[in-house]
């Protein structure tokens, strides 16, 4: 092949100069099944580019809806090759034919090649201390033994039962990594509700390095104009395991034909197939009582025009009911694991959210009747709210700075 004349090729521009270079964080989310990672990540990344406009941050994210969302101004992601879990607790590649181990391998790979070129200063790590079948290990032994970046793990309020925790942990040698590798640990939530690593055998300096950060709170900015009110939200966050829930709500709305306000039904993203579909020829006899979507990007403007909230127990949408200020109805999972369960209960006894509970409450048609219709009197979680509690992002925002700064002092030693 010619050589390319010199006229024709490209030209650098003599007045341009180099980017300054900013704080680079860099977020690892798992994301095998569900949005609660992606969500959680995206938030944290969001809240730190917005507190230093010179920082950007890229998520390593295996979530199959990633590119549905709207990333913050400086915010980027990378999509892993996907996994799913099967029936039986197995994992297999979710679209390529490839083995179980080789698609970790290739996900190893691309992480460790992200990290090397991104060189962050910061890591942040979701839940898991390893990654999916360790596959951060690698990336962590790399930034170690270079010895700039500072790592952080990142676990939500709860995780499991103290003992089902500390028996997962053992078998992942999580344990030995939230020792080994991380400079912090964050619990993004408060201790007077929930320890999360209560169980686990953590040496004390382990838990000198443990910061409490309160609960993530949803940007409350400007939102656009929701539906004709007044409507109670239902939502099952990403739906994988929401059609018991999906389906008592319509049950309630069949049984008794003056139940008000209507509903207003998001699906999620995983709530698909011929389960949606039966939902969806229930909802059309409903003739407008219930109203549907599949998907809502920006499902703040849902929150911020309801009465109330019908939803599930996960982490996002509890801050979601926690920032708007909705008096919610949580249905709590307990399978695979009690950690919704868990964070339900401990709400109801603070105030801040009534549970639907199956065996105190009975998950029927009746049950979930009368929590609707009691959601109109229902005190704000406001209410019992306390000092701390929505702060997380703050102080996110303030570690991060005290971690650049304790990076340059080394740098200059």
């Amino acid at each position: 092949m010619p050589d390319m004349p010199k006229s024709d090729m490209p030209q650098a521009n003599a007045a341009s100069s180099p980017i300054k270079r900013g704080a680079r964080i860099l977020f690892y989310s798992h994301d095998t099944f569900g949005l609660g990672h992606l969500r959680r990540s995206r938030a944290l990344a969001g809240a730190i580019t917005a507190a230093d406009p010179s920082a950007s941050a890229m998520i390593l994210t295996g979530s199959p809806v990633a590119g549905r969302f709207a990333f913050p101004t400086r915010v980027d992601h990378m999509r892993l090759p996907g996994v799913i879990k099967r029936a039986d607790g197995s994992y297999a590649s979710r679209t390529m034919g490839m083995s179980i181990e080789e698609t970790t391998e290739m996900r190893a790979g691309l992480i460790r090649s992200t990290a090397e070129q991104f060189d962050p200063d910061v890591l942040v790590v979701d839940k898991e201390p390893t990654g999916f079948r360790g596959e951060l290990l690698p990336t962590l032994d790399m930034l170690q033994e270079r010895g700039k970046a500072q790592l952080v793990l990142g676990l939500r309020d709860v995780l499991d039962e103290p003992e089902v925790l500390r028996a997962e942990w053992d078998r992942k040698w999580a344990l030995d990594a939230a020792e080994r590798y991380y400079h912090e640990i964050w619990v993004y939530g408060l201790r007077s509700i929930y320890d999360p690593t209560q169980g686990l055998d953590l040496s004390e300096d382990a838990q000198a390095r443990m910061h409490w950060t309160g609960y993530l709170r949803r940007d409350l900015g400007e939102v656009g104009a929701p539906p004709e009110q007044p409507y109670v939200l239902i939502t099952p966050g990403g739906g994988g395991d929401g059609a018991m829930m999906v389906d008592l709500v319509l049950s309630a709305y069949e049984r008794d034909p003056t139940l008000a306000p209507r509903a207003v039904l998001v699906y999620g993203p995983f709530l698909s197939g011929d389960t949606r579909a039966a939902f969806e020829e229930r909802v059309a006899r409903l003739e407008g009582r219930v109203t549907a979507v599949g998907f809502e990007s920006e499902i703040e403007t849902l929150f911020a025009g309801a009465q109330g909230v019908v939803c599930m127990g996960g982490y996002n949408t509890f801050c979601e009911v926690l920032s708007f200020d909705k008096p919610a109805v949580i249905v709590p999972r307990t399978t695979p694991r009690l950690e919704q369960w868990i964070r339900a209960s401990r709400a109801e006894e603070l105030g801040l959210v009534t549970m639907l509970d199956e065996t105190r409450d009975g998950w029927t048609p009746e049950a979930m009747v009368r929590a609707i219709r009691a959601l109109e009197k229902q005190p704000a979680p406001s209410t019992a709210i306390r000092n701390g509690l929505l702060d997380g992002l703050e102080y996110v925002t303030e570690r991060i700075s005290a971690l650049l700064a304790n990076q340059s002092r080394k740098a200059a030693e």
